[in-house]
């Protein structure tokens, strides 16, 4: 036979235990929607992911290695293209 004080403590044990999972399931729904909150805020402010940033910038780098050596090609094409000296280029 159990005594009215252990049933008292096997209530209140009992009570704690679904508090315990009362507050769990709030926390997970408090969580949930701080989540949707912030996606939310976050595709407001048009930001792009790390993913798609790499490539452009792998893309920029590309483009300006190729137009790095055009420029230099332009530089060697007319270095050979220019008269030797200023001077002969005149016709007085």
């Amino acid at each position: 036979m159990t005594t009215p004080q252990t049933r008292f403590f096997d209530e209140l044990a009992k009570l704690m235990i679904n508090a315990a999972g009362a507050a769990q399931g709030v926390r997970r729904e408090i969580d949930t929607l701080i989540q949707a909150q912030m996606e939310r805020v976050l595709n407001t402010m048009e930001l792009v992911k790390r993913e798609e940033f790499e490539a452009v910038k792998a893309m920029a780098q590309k483009a300006r290695a190729e137009n790095d050596a055009l420029a230099a090609r332009i530089a060697a094409l007319e270095a050979q293209a220019s008269p030797a000296s200023p001077s002969d280029s005149r016709a007085d």
